[in-house]
């Protein structure tokens, strides 16, 4: 381990951000930069005290975590081995320095491609080795979640110790054969089925950045993924909208009213569905929309000002326990809105809901029957009994209407179809235009037939 007396070390960075307040400690050896976040001041402060005394005495760093060598021993005496060297105590150190800025949703992804990744990480021959649920909900909702890590219960504790003691070291990922294992891993699902494209590109994703990690931290020469170049090949992702999902006027009409006749909740829906078909909006967008956010005429055309949009993460990944994330319009920067055209039908819809329903105590039109915030186990359980109830099981087997989302599919596809411009929808559905047309190209509709009026015409056929 090569170490070095030059040291230098920062004041503590303060980060006030909308989702709360953290502290860098930052500091170098032999001008390699490090540094870790915490959660509280306390934290931050402890951790640049140890450094700073173990400089003071003269105590050699490691170059490559940037670690004085008694904080090392001191690891390494907690936990029988370098946890810096192996795999899971090394991948809970790069959720934790992910932790404090990351989004709800980015949190819960990390884990869940960290949770994929680590069988491959384990040693061959591990007697003892728990279930595979208990395994993969050990890893996923304690060791890879920085708040409830700490909270584990026993059997959980448990079930980690043993990952601990049977995680190969971070070195390994150089090795070729290894890598191709956590490669294969990450790109079939449990019951061996190739994994959605898009899953594969998500884990592998967070596999380079784990290895960027690992150089950064002196465990990897380099990052091996390069060199797997042309020896294994991920499945691509298509961005593109699948064209079979997209419902008609006449089906999504269908579909609203369908909503309306699913008891208790679904009268409550109709328009928040609703704003998701006329208005483009995503439903995280939708379950967000206050009357504040509302400039509706009594009739006619209105606007609606989007500000701020609340995804579902699930209780665990958020800071406040809340099962929806706080964070700004996607592709906007904070604090930077939208305004969405909302046609005369939909306005109507929004006041009947106001009129009948009223709002929530802070201002939002869609609230749970025994929470503040919409479920989505709430929209999603009523959108799945108006597909019922709307298509015969053949066209219920398909993908048309397969998930709420496609009603902004179909909103987006109807705008660009009747002319409207694509920066104006791009605009309007907050996509970029380079973005807008790769994903919904192939919903551009009603060009195949006047194509195919000009080959008529050239090979000298006539209507008539």
């Amino acid at each position: 381990m090569p170490t070095t007396y030059d040291v230098r070390i920062w004041k503590i960075d303060v980060y006030n951000g909308k989702r709360g307040t953290t502290y860098t400690v930052r500091w170098a050896t032999a001008g390699k930069r490090h540094r870790v976040t915490f959660a509280t001041s306390a934290l931050a402060d402890s951790f640049r005290s140890d450094l700073v005394t173990a400089a003071r005495k003269g105590e050699a760093f490691d170059i490559g975590s940037g670690r004085p060598i008694s904080m090392l021993r001191a690891k390494d005496s907690r936990s029988g081995a370098n946890s810096g060297s192996v795999w899971l105590p090394f991948a809970c150190d790069y959720i934790d320095m992910k932790w404090p800025l990351a989004a709800a949703t980015y949190r819960r992804s990390l884990s869940e491609a960290l949770t994929a990744i680590t069988p491959a990480m384990l040693a061959a021959g591990r007697p003892g080795e728990p279930a595979g649920p208990e395994l993969r909900r050990a890893l996923h909702l304690y060791a890879f979640n920085t708040l409830r890590r700490d909270e584990s219960p026993s059997e959980v504790r448990d079930v980690l110790d043993w990952v601990r003691r049977h995680s190969l070291p971070v070195r390994h990922l150089a090795k070729p054969d290894v890598l191709r294992r956590v490669l294969t891993t990450i790109a079939v699902r449990l019951d061996g089925r190739p994994a959605a494209a898009s899953v594969v590109s998500k884990r592998r994703r967070v596999l380079y950045n784990v290895a960027e990690y690992a150089v950064e931290r002196g465990l990897l020469d380099s990052n091996p993924l390069p060199s797997m170049k042309g020896k294994w090949k991920p499945p691509r992702p298509s961005v593109a909208v699948d064209r079979r999902s997209v419902v008609n006027p006449v089906q999504a009409r269908s579909l609203l009213q369908a909503v309306r006749g699913v008891q208790r909740s679904g009268p409550r829906l109709v328009a928040f569905f609703a704003l998701i078909y006329f208005a483009a909006l995503r439903p995280e967008e939708a379950a967000n929309v206050s009357k504040r956010n509302l400039a509706l005429p009594a009739e006619g055309w209105g606007e609606i000002y989007l500000e701020e949009s609340t995804p579902h993460a699930g209780s665990h990944w958020t800071n406040d326990g809340r099962p929806r994330d706080r964070r700004q319009l996607k592709n906007r920067e904070r604090g930077e809105g939208r305004t969405v055209p909302c046609p005369p039908e939909l306005t109507a819809l929004l006041h009947a809901h106001i009129a009948q329903f009223g709002t929530g105590p802070d201002g939002r039109l869609f609230v749970g029957e025994r929470a503040d915030e919409l479920p989505k186990l709430t929209y999603m359980r009523v959108w799945r009994a108006a597909r019922r109830a709307t298509f015969t099981p053949e066209v219920l087997a398909g993908p048309l209407a397969a998930t709420p989302y496609t009603l902004r599919h179909a909103c987006v596809s109807t705008w660009l179809n009747g002319g409207v411009p694509a920066p104006q929808v791009a605009e309007w559905a907050g996509h970029s235009v380079e973005m807008l047309l790769r994903v919904y190209a192939k919903c551009i509709d009603g060009q195949d037939e006047a194509l195919r009026r000009r080959v008529m015409e050239a090979l000298g056929y006539r209507e008539g």
